[in-house]
């Protein structure tokens, strides 16, 4: 019996750990192969690629971001081969069951919950006496004697003991892709928590892999050629002496893997910081931390127990020691929480600088407290997988488009950090708050439909200086703010200098230095580098080799006190030097930046 385990992916790099237990677990009784695509990809070639495998049994693995596609391809799969045993899995599936039965006549059996061993059993029956009935943890239809369809639900299966399971990452197929695709891991199943908007708040419990095995498997991987190891787990650091010993283990043996992990800040202890802060090489630990609201009120309703207080301390914590990247996650639409109330927890987040924010709209997912109690707060929501609300009774539709403005920029600006300088000066200085700065320029950008067009590096740029200088300058919200266009301005083109590995071609503002001043500057900088700095002059650069790897701008301030003080003082222009690709320290990427005083350099 041939068995294919699929799953459509939602990037080509992103792997499935889902199918590699099923088969890990399997594989020694059946003839097992792995199929991966992407939500991207087309049913027809899908489809195509599947019927050339002959299978028996195809198995998907659905989930929220998967399961329409997944459908189109197995209401496909169907038509072309009738006597293809079909079994969907997943967290998409495992809940409101029979209603997935109901709808998708062409799926024989659906795998509920935990399913290495429930598919194991099921494939057994299916090579076998094809006695469903004692396969816990399936869900399946029976046709009776008189032509009736009765759909079929079994008791859940026990937990599995998670010693009991094989190692799902010793593929010898997998190897050759390590290198250039995320590996998921897990060390435990299960959360601590009961956050009603979550599938794993219906586990109770936590149940750990042996440390072990889980140390043996990662050095297989970092030795294999991974290079970025995502952790699963619901709660990382739940249990401190584990995740101690991870951390410890993972510095000892990263050899330039990065590793990412999801954690509960407001629980992480002041000894596991202070180990990280001190032992942890920069950038080989990642955390992302659901904060989701800071409405106390809501999360009551969520029942999530949070300390913000606490959180913010790590948070800042772990910001300062320079080593971690920070990825907080909030969620829009939770009860309780309108449009003012997202705003102040929008900036409450927002000024602990996280390197991402992410900010996603309420899923109401099936088996979750949150939709069961969906009409005692009003929400409707998409019928329809992912099923994102639409409003509530206090946060209608309208708020809801304007808080998805402010997502789309949030991504493309802070997110992306193509103008880290420059954004922080306008949220600084500019507006009234983080969030009114995302909110008024995603209601401009929709104003102009660049929605619906790309857009080029530059194009970010250019149009966030239209909406500064066309709109926000003469605002009522501007006026009375300390801020200047030509700080901004000139932050701006620093940042974009600093955005490109290579000498930029074109700029997106017109350049105004006159070329008998630029190439005078030119040879100033190659005569005497000493005026700009030691590290400059370091560099020997002949004036040949400025043309080729150096970019100036003379900006109307003095940009080294800024950078320095925090003040933009406009009693002294500055030359900004910024060189590509002829060593230095690099400061950014593949740009290292100086600045001259242009006062002082034209009286030396």
């Amino acid at each position: 019996m041939k068995v294919v385990l699929a799953t459509l992916n939602a990037k080509f790099i992103h792997t499935s750990l889902a199918l590699r237990c099923l088969k890990a677990y399997s594989e020694k009784d059946f003839d097992i192969d792995i199929a991966e695509y992407t939500i991207k990809d087309p049913a027809m070639n899908i489809v195509a690629d599947l019927f050339a495998r002959e299978p028996d049994v195809v198995g998907f693995s659905c989930y929220i971001w998967n399961i329409e596609e997944t459908i189109t391809v197995i209401d496909m799969l169907r038509k072309i081969k009738p006597e293809l045993r079909i079994v969907l899995g997943g967290p998409e599936v495992s809940y409101d069951t029979a209603n997935w039965l109901e709808r998708l006549r062409q799926v024989d059996h659906i795998v509920v919950g935990e399913g290495e061993e429930t598919f194991h059993h099921l494939l057994t029956e299916l090579s076998g006496d094809r006695k469903f009935h004692l396969v816990f943890g399936l869900a399946y239809r029976k046709e009776h004697a008189d032509g009736r369809i009765e759909i079929i639900v079994n008791p859940p299966r026990p937990k599995l003991d998670l010693a009991a399971l094989p190692s799902p990452h010793r593929f010898p197929e997998d190897a050759a892709s390590l290198g250039s695709r995320v590996v998921y891991f897990e060390t435990s199943r299960g959360c601590p928590f009961s956050c009603q908007f979550c599938l794993s708040s219906i586990e109770v419990g936590v149940r750990y892999f042996d440390m072990e095995r889980t140390k043996s498997d990662i050095l297989y991987l970092i030795d294999a050629g991974a290079k970025l190891i995502k952790f699963v787990d619901r709660t990382f650091n739940i249990k401190r002496d584990y995740a101690l010993e991870i951390f410890k283990f993972l510095i000892e043996n990263h050899r330039g893997c990065v590793f990412q992990f999801e954690i509960t800040a407001d629980i992480m202890r002041p000894e596991v910081l202070d180990y990280l802060a001190e032992h942890a090489p920069p950038g080989i630990f990642r955390f992302e931390i659901g904060v989701q609201s800071t409405n106390d009120l809501t999360n009551e309703a969520v029942q999530r127990r949070q300390n913000f207080a606490k959180l913010s301390r790590t948070v800042t914590k772990v910001k300062e020691s320079g080593k971690i990247d920070q990825h907080l996650d909030l969620i829009a639409g939770l009860p309780h929480e309108n449009y003012d109330s997202f705003r102040n927890t929008f900036n409450d987040v927002f000024a602990l600088r996280p390197e991402e924010l992410q900010l996603g709209f309420l899923k109401m997912l099936r088996g979750t407290g949150m939709r069961i109690d969906a009409e005692k707060h009003g929400y409707v929501y998409m019928d329809r997988a992912p099923y994102e609300i639409l409003g509530n009774d206090i946060l209608p539709f309208s708020d809801i488009v304007r808080i998805k403005r402010v997502e789309d920029v949030l991504e493309k600006y802070w997110n992306a950090h193509r103008m880290d300088h420059a954004l922080l000066y306008l949220i600084e200085r500019a507006f009234p708050s983080a969030f009114d700065f995302f909110q008024l320029f995603g209601d401009f950008w929709e104003a102009r439909g660049w929605q619906k067009i790309g857009h080029q590096l530059e194009d970010l740029f250019a149009r966030l200086w239209a909406f500064l200088s066309e709109a926000y300058a003469r605002s009522a919200e501007a006026q009375g703010r300390e801020w200047s266009l030509d700080v901004a301005l000139g932050l701006m083109k620093l940042d974009y200098f600093l955005g490109h590995n290579y000498k930029p071609r074109k700029v997106w503002w017109d350049f105004a230095m006159a070329k008998d001043d630029w190439s005078g500057w030119m040879k100033r900088l190659a005569d005497r580098p000493g005026d700009v700095s030691d590290a400059f002059a370091a560099l020997g650069l002949n004036e040949k080799e400025l043309h080729k790897h150096a970019v100036i701008e003379r900006l109307p301030f003095d940009l080294r006190r800024y950078l320095a003080e925090g003040t933009a003082s406009n009693d002294a222009e500055t030359l900004l030097i910024v060189v590509y690709g002829a060593g230095g320290k690099g400061e950014h990427r593949n740009a290292a930046y100086f600045t001259l005083p242009v006062f002082a350099a034209a009286q030396a």
